[in-house]
């Protein structure tokens, strides 16, 4: 085998090694107390997923990973959390729990085990989250402050409307979905993308400025109509552009 051959034979190994590129989706953030979570919507050809990262004060980072099917069990466990959390008393710093639990839960999806933990120390109440692998490896976990719970369950609902809650995305159309577009304006950049979820094909137009973003999301059987309502605005505002002329005459 020639040395091109070999080098060829490593660098096909080293990239079934690397993890597939990765697009984000969508973007939620969340100041709670003193403390900011990032929840992102991600996907690789293996399938959406959703990335949440807790940002303490110092700048600390710690994150975890969720099948978009997981993060719905997450959802329906805040709910319960937060029930019980609502039924509490004002914490007691003289009668704490002895291992300082509350209530606890654990998700296993595939190789990754998820342990919720609701918790009460000296400094309040909480809800850790811990993701360990199998396999070994290290434990990540988060922990939101439990004032936060309801706040952070809605807004995984809103993603999971958004995107649903498939791991695989194998939905009805088999196609090959548009190209994503972009359009700058001024200091503004507009960008369109082609999605699927379990709920058919959508366009989702975000607005992306230095310190700002936001986003729509359109079905695709809405398309036809806002085309429809765009060209009756272009149509109108031409008939006014032109009519002062007119009268001039």
């Amino acid at each position: 085998m020639s040395d091109r051959e070999s080098g060829d034979d490593l660098g096909q190994a080293q990239r079934q090694l690397m993890p597939p590129p990765e697009e984000e989706l969508a973007t939620k953030v969340l100041q709670i107390q003193s403390k900011r979570f990032y929840l992102d919507v991600k996907q690789n050809r293996r399938g959406r997923f959703i990335k949440v990262a807790e940002v303490g004060p110092a700048g600390r980072k710690s994150r975890l990973l969720l099948a978009m099917s997981t993060a719905l069990e997450l959802r329906d466990h805040l709910t319960s959390f937060s029930e019980i959390y609502a039924s509490l008393g004002p914490p007691n710093p003289d009668n704490l729990p002895e291992d300082g639990k509350l209530k606890s839960e654990v998700m296993i999806k595939e190789n990754r085990r998820y342990y919720l933990d609701l918790k009460e120390n000296s400094r309040g109440r909480f809800l850790r989250i811990s993701q360990t692998i199998a396999r070994g490896g290290p434990r990540s976990q988060v922990a939101v402050p439990a004032q936060g719970m309801i706040e952070f369950r809605d807004a995984l609902t809103d993603l999971l409307e958004e995107f649903g809650t498939e791991d695989d995305m194998s939905y009805g159309f088999k196609g090959e979905l548009p190209e994503a577009r972009h359009m700058r304006i001024e200091n503004k950049n507009f960008y369109f993308d082609i999605g699927q979820n379990s709920r058919g094909i959508y366009m989702r137009i975000s607005e992306v400025k230095s310190n700002f973003r936001t986003a729509i999301t359109i079905p695709e059987k809405s398309w036809g109509r806002f085309r429809d309502i765009f060209s009756e605005y272009v149509e109108k505002l031409k008939e006014l552009s032109e009519k002062p002329a007119e009268e001039g005459k």
